[in-house]
């Protein structure tokens, strides 16, 4: 499955390109494909971040702006600010109402240190060229006592896993081929979320990156995980 996924180094080009082909077709690919627990798997993130009471989020790899919208319906006093590096996402994210949109790299983000209280990421660390830059990039640009938010795909155990491999790298594909007319971008879905660090792997990442009180919360199973952190 390695052999799906682009060199290190050029990855940011691949996923760049790679979403910017799908950027119309995104939002009905993702409703479908999740059978709609997309929607659930942001309001609880949502439900998280409101109990910090930000004051200024950055939703970073904010893509069609989903998470941001619904941050912005459960944390109406913070300053929600969407990042994406790919601006065909962010055309979609302005037609659908987001008003404060940066195109920007998450490796370096064009922000000064301590300039939000929350960052949110939902299926985006998967995709950039070094996590650990990444987080880096997160928690340098958080105030201290500011908080991380990471939503992300991943393996659940047995039984489920016995289902769900054969629906990833299988079914998935070829249905998001039927929707998007690119099934290359679905077969890369499946060979990044075999990659990808959960769990304690990353928590551990988390913490080497400068955060503490690491939190792993699995959801739906175990297909999708979410990460909480804080930077001290």
């Amino acid at each position: 499955m390695s052999s799906i996924l682009p060199p290190a180094e050029e990855k940011s080009r691949y996923v760049q390109e790679m979403f910017g082909g799908i950027a119309d077709r995104y939002d009905l690919a993702n409703h479908l494909l999740s059978g709609g627990l997309d929607f659930l798997w942001r309001r609880r993130a949502a439900r998280i971040i409101r109990k910090w009471h930000p004051r200024s989020i950055l939703d970073l790899a904010t893509g069609s702006g989903d998470l941001a919208l619904t941050l912005e319906k459960a944390c109406p006093e913070a300053v929600v600010v969407g990042a994406d590096f790919c601006q065909p996402m962010l055309e979609v994210a302005r037609r659908k109402g987001l008003k404060r949109l940066v195109v920007a790299d998450g490796l370096q983000l064009p922000f000064e240190e301590g300039s939000f209280d929350g960052v949110t990421i939902a299926f985006g660390l998967r995709n950039m060229a070094s996590w650990p830059t990444a987080l880096a990039e997160m928690r340098r640009i958080l105030r201290p006592g500011g908080h991380v938010l990471i939503l992300d795909f991943s393996v659940p155990h047995v039984p489920l896993r016995w289902i769900y491999r054969p629906y990833l790298h299988h079914v998935l594909p070829r249905i998001a081929a039927l929707l998007t007319g690119k099934k290359a971008a679905y077969d890369y879905l499946g060979a990044s979320i075999e990659q990808f660090p959960q769990g304690p792997a990353m928590c551990v990442l988390l913490e080497d990156a400068g955060f503490v009180d690491p939190e792993h919360q699995p959801l739906s199973g175990g297909i999708v995980s979410l990460y909480t952190a804080t930077r001290l």
